[in-house]
Formats: structure tokens, C-alpha cells, sequence
């Protein structure tokens, strides 16, 4: 039977679009082979595991499977926002993230443009690879030089405060000091590290802009306030915005290894509630379902701050 002529023309569109597509693919094969092991690890890592998201609406157990347990629905979730505690996770959860956005966001940036401004070459690179080192060591040896440095026995500040001034402060076990604390591992453990992008988008800056506000008798200061700032604003933004999208994720290693009966009031949050409840206790379920609560706010915040990026006339990242 032949194709009517209504029917062969898509047909032979279609064709010519595979035909052009797969001629663009073999022309830039070889960037496709780049991008191959990040789209492998985002489809095994990210995507596939993402059905296992239908535990939150079930009473899992892992005997019967995803198919076999039975369904509740939406019970889970009402438990999560009917649970007293909940607003105290959700308290220190932004309050952490609230302060790292105030206070480690920053860093970075200014860090990037103290290192830009060091002329000697040699010099220079020598205090990005210390900037950057502490990137590299595990959150159980920053958390042990922690210790080592603010334990009340053995902590190397209370013996410099107990020699000189008769007293000691119980930075560990405080609530009072316990988000300051994490607050300040972050900047030091990453704040170098984060560098690498505004340094990168530093040294896209056209140089003859700088020449030009010499000429003029701009200061030092006065070049990094009026070119060196605007030129990288748009990846400050970009970079903002992704950071706003994980206001509800914390360090969960961290937190974990600071924790101790004495500041869970303060120290407790979703990461390490969801990890009590599903790994623990073996309550799947809640676990899931305090996840997804906070993958949804997260994408919730992004597009939000998006939206009002575009707005004010930004970039955005979509």
C-alpha cells in the first residue's frame, strides 16, 4: 500500500532532520566524547535513581520491594509538617545557610580579587595553591584540627585563655558558638577553592579598560569598584542563584561529625534528621519524603530568584 503525498512529505522531512543531525554529530565527535562521562554520571547518579523518589508515598519495606509495599499517599509528608520538631530542623537549617549566604558567599569574590591584584607572578601562584589546599583535606581532619584547636581540655585557645585570663569557653559544647563555628569551617575549608571561577572571570576582563582608567587617574580601588566588579557580575549572579537553589542542603558530613547531645537544638537538620530516621531507624519512607521536601523548595528558590534576576534586567541561568 503507498503512502498518500500528504504523508510521504513529513516522512521525508523527518529524514533530512535525523540525516543533518547525525551529519553535526559526527562533524563535533569528538566533543560529544567529552561530554560523555558527565552525561553517563548524570543519568546513572542523578536521573535513574529518581524512581526510587515513589518510596516517599509508600510504607517501604525493603522485603517486599517499591511494587509490593503498600501506599499511603501523601501521609508521610503530613507527618513531616505536623511534627513539632520540624520547624526547629527547619530553623537551623536556614539559619545555617542564611549565614554561609551573608558571610561565605562573599569571601570567595574578594579572595579572587586580592589574588588578581598580586603582580609577582611566583608570589601569586604561591598563595593560590595555599588558598586552595585546605579544599582537598576530609571534613573528619578539619573537623579534628577543630577539636584540637577549641576543645575546652586540650584546645589550644583555652589554654592560651586559661593562661592569661583565669577562664575557659565551651566553644564544642555551646549552642551559642555551634553556627559561627560551621559558619567558619566552610570559609576556610572552600573559600579558596570557590576563587577559581572569579578568577577565571577576572582574567576575561579586557585589559585596555584598566589601561584607559589609568590614564584617567582611577586608583586601584577605583578600577576593581568600576570594571573589575561589573565585568564579573553576571557570573556572581549565576553563581548566587545555584547557591540559593541549595539553601535547604547543608553539609551533612560536617554537621554530623560536630554533633553532640549538647547543641542538637541548634546543630540538628534535615540531612542528618533524614539520616536518624531512614538509615537508622530504618524508616525509608520519611527519609524520602524529607528529600524531596527539600528538592522541591530548592528548585522553587531557583526559579523564583531567576525570574527576578531576569526582571532587574540579568542574566539568569535559564
Amino acid at each position: 500500500m503507498e503512502l498518500s503525498p500528504k504523508k510521504q512529505v513529513p516522512l521525508k522531512m523527518n529524514q533530512s532532520r535525523l540525516k543533518r543531525l547525525w551529519g553535526r554529530i559526527v562533524q563535533h565527535k569528538f566533543f560529544y566524547l567529552l561530554m560523555l562521562p558527565g552525561i553517563l554520571y548524570f543519568l546513572v547518579f542523578r536521573y535513574a535513581p529518581m524512581w526510587g523518589l515513589l518510596i516517599a508515598f509508600q510504607d517501604y519495606n525493603p522485603f517486599q520491594g517499591i511494587w509490593g509495599s503498600p501506599w499511603v499517599g501523601f501521609k508521610h509528608f503530613i507527618d513531616l509538617f505536623t511534627f513539632d520538631y520540624f520547624y526547629t530542623l527547619l530553623r537551623n537549617t536556614l539559619v545555617i545557610n542564611f549565614l554561609s549566604l551573608i558571610l561565605y558567599f562573599p569571601v570567595p569574590i574578594i579572595l579572587a580579587i586580592m589574588l588578581n591584584e598580586i603582580r609577582h607572578e611566583v608570589f601569586k601562584r604561591v598563595n593560590q595553591s595555599i588558598v586552595y589546599l585546605p579544599h582537598f583535606l576530609s571534613w573528619v581532619v578539619v573537623v579534628g584540627l577543630t577539636f584540637f584547636m577549641l576543645s575546652t581540655d586540650i584546645g589550644a585557645i583555652n589554654k592560651i585563655l586559661g593562661s592569661m585570663f583565669d577562664f575557659r569557653i565551651s566553644f564544642l559544647t555551646s549552642d551559642k558558638w555551634f553556627w559561627v563555628i560551621i559558619t567558619f569551617q566552610s570559609i576556610w575549608k572552600d573559600a579558596g577553592w570557590g576563587t577559581i571561577i572569579f578568577l577565571a572571570a577576572i582574567a576575561s576582563v579586557n585589559p585596555s579598560l584598566y589601561e584607559a582608567a589609568v590614564v584617567d587617574g582611577a586608583s586601584r580601588m577605583r578600577q576593581i569598584w568600576h570594571i573589575t566588579l561589573p565585568a564579573i557580575r553576571h557570573v556572581i549572579i549565576i553563581l548566587l542563584i545555584l547557591r540559593l537553589g541549595s539553601m535547604m542542603d547543608v553539609g551533612f558530613e560536617q554537621i554530623l561529625l560536630m554533633l553532640n547531645p549538647l547543641v542538637m537544638n541548634v546543630g540538628d537538620v534535615f540531612d542528618t534528621y533524614a539520616f536518624t530516621q531512614g538509615i537508622l531507624r530504618g524508616d525509608t519512607s520519611i527519609g524520602v519524603a524529607v528529600g524531596m521536601f527539600k528538592g522541591i523548595v530548592g528548585l522553587i528558590l531557583v526559579l523564583g530568584a531567576n525570574w527576578l534576576s531576569k526582571k532587574f534586567g540579568n542574566e539568569g541561568i535559564f
